[in-house]
């Protein structure tokens, strides 16, 4: 493996992407790219319960003339993830690829640029600032184009949206007209076996209409960071789900745990939980409608109840 340098536009490593953890996994897509070309650094594996773990890693892409709507989800999401030690990447283009860059970099993330043209010419060059923050923060710009390649056809940007979402395990769609780059990642990720989200839009917007699609083709509807992180870190959100299911069975009072702890069990008639309780029918009765008011527990009817 060559040696990594953080040194921007000084040095430039040049790696095939079996030679480093982060990039072999574009070793299985369609049309693999024999040779990397990238500045700064690229995320090393996660030591994990004895395991070296690749950190999870989620594109964030979309129109170039996104609205208000979609920078500030865009930012949002990105910040977030970086929060939780998530690699974003993106293609550092004008409008929704930029501001996830920016979003990232601002919670003190790492985040990845692949660009549609050669390493040593970055466009837009202006936004080669935020290319030498993304390096001062120990991202990397990557190209699959040598320095000194031109010229550059508009396929090329299209070509280098496959190494976007085959370097993720999550591409989200933030906003894209009903023809745009952004589907076409979204079919790269969908050919590669990934999971793609896309933001739902106004469907008078022709920036929407794109994700709107994407959603009516299957793709997972964004409505939170949640629901991103939830696909990432599923174990951590099922422990969180039982921690929180678990407390949800303790009540005010120990008479509310006990017909809490009785639903729980499955049971449902009042006769069934206060046999279950050895609670008095007006004890019961009392509690179970506060409990209701509470919004632990709704009537189903006849004396059947069951938790919310």
């Amino acid at each position: 493996m060559s040696t990594l340098f953080t040194d921007f536009f000084t040095k430039i490593n040049q790696i095939a992407p079996l030679e480093h953890d982060f990039t072999e996994v574009l070793d299985t897509i369609a049309l693999k790219p024999k040779i990397l070309y990238f500045y700064g650094k690229l995320p090393e594996n996660v030591s994990k319960n004895n395991k070296n773990i690749r950190p999870k890693t989620v594109a964030i892409v979309g129109s170039r003339h996104n609205t208000k709507y979609g920078e500030e989800i865009a930012y949002h999401l990105a910040y977030c993830l970086a929060k939780q030690d998530v690699i974003v990447v993106s293609g550092l283009a004008f409008g929704i690829d930029t501001i996830a860059h920016q979003g990232c970099l601002d919670a003190g993330g790492v985040t990845i640029a692949v660009l549609g043209t050669a390493i040593d010419s970055i466009y837009p060059k202006s936004h080669v600032p935020v290319a030498r923050k993304i390096v001062s923060q120990n991202g990397a710009i990557i190209s699959e184009y040598a320095p000194g390649t031109k010229p550059f056809p508009k396929t090329s940007f299209l070509e280098r949206n496959r190494l976007i979402s085959g370097l993720s395990d999550i591409v989200v769609v933030v906003e894209a007209a009903e023809q745009s780059g952004s589907l076409n990642t979204a079919t790269h990720a969908i050919n590669q076996g990934k999971t793609v989200f896309a933001v739902p839009g106004n469907i008078t917007n022709p920036y929407s209409q794109g994700c709107n699609k994407l959603i009516k083709q299957g793709a997972i509807p964004y409505t939170d960071p949640d629901d991103v992180l939830r696909e990432l870190f599923p174990e951590k959100y099922l422990k969180k789900r039982k921690n929180l299911n678990q407390q949800s069975l303790i009540g005010d009072t120990d008479t509310e745990t006990l017909i809490l702890t009785a639903l729980s069990r499955g049971l449902r008639s009042g006769e069934e939980i206060m046999q279950y309780t050895h609670l008095p029918p007006e004890i019961f009765n009392q509690t179970v409608t506060i409990l209701e008011i509470k919004g632990k527990l709704r009537s189903l009817g006849m004396n059947n109840w069951s938790l919310i």
